[in-house]
């Protein structure tokens, strides 16, 4: 995000203005918009935020807007087990992109509430590791370290879609892109929006 100008929102009241950047601002209509690639660091935030508005209300609805590439095994873990582990209602939101490990993120809305908007595309694959080195006992804890990865993704998965693990196993053998269409259809999603109801956030 260093890149970007991160825009601010200003509002007036009788007491004057009082400027905000775009994400606190959205944050405090309880909505997370995840728009990166997943690391530790961005994982920290969105569960920080998660927290927060846990704290602030159990019972009113967190909204999160996915357009992410995917990224850290862990991370996403790490963000997917809070999203569970909260007791406020989750939707999430794809817009743009939901690949690989964000896919995940996704699925995990609670039933009902995971939405795609209409061009977005929702990519399944292999959860990808670095480069692997070392020597041969390094390479076989590596490879073994990955297929645990690849199973715990997998069951993930079918615990979100109609699918079992097999299935999954086959069908994340390849990247497998999704139009928003095909996304609701296979599971991943609920509903295709194309525009909101309502106005405001």
């Amino acid at each position: 995000m260093g890149q970007y100008t991160i825009p601010t929102v200003v509002e007036r009241t009788t007491q004057g203005e009082r400027a905000y950047d775009i994400y606190s601002r959205l944050l405090s209509e309880r909505i997370i918009f995840l728009g990166t690639e997943i690391d530790d660091g961005v994982a920290n935030v969105v569960i920080a935020q998660l927290l927060h508005l846990e704290s602030s209300s159990s019972e009113q609805e967190i909204a999160i807007y996915i357009n992410s590439p995917g990224g850290s095994f862990t991370s996403l873990m790490a963000i997917y087990d809070t999203m569970t582990f909260v007791s406020a209602p989750i939707s999430t939101f794809c817009v743009g992109q939901a690949a690989s490990t964000a896919a995940v993120l996704l699925a995990g809305g609670d039933p009902g509430r995971r939405f795609v908007l209409e061009h977005a595309r929702v990519l399944l694959g292999q959860p990808v590791s670095g480069g692997q080195q070392g020597t041969v006992s390094d390479l076989s804890l590596q490879a073994k370290e990955m297929l645990r990865i690849r199973s715990q993704v997998e069951e993930v998965l079918a615990r979100h879609t109609p699918h079992d693990a097999a299935t999954l196993r086959a069908d994340m053998d390849r990247d497998k892109v999704f139009t928003a269409q095909e996304a609701v259809a296979y599971g991943l999603a609920d509903e295709v929006l194309s525009r909101r109801a309502g106005r405001g956030f």
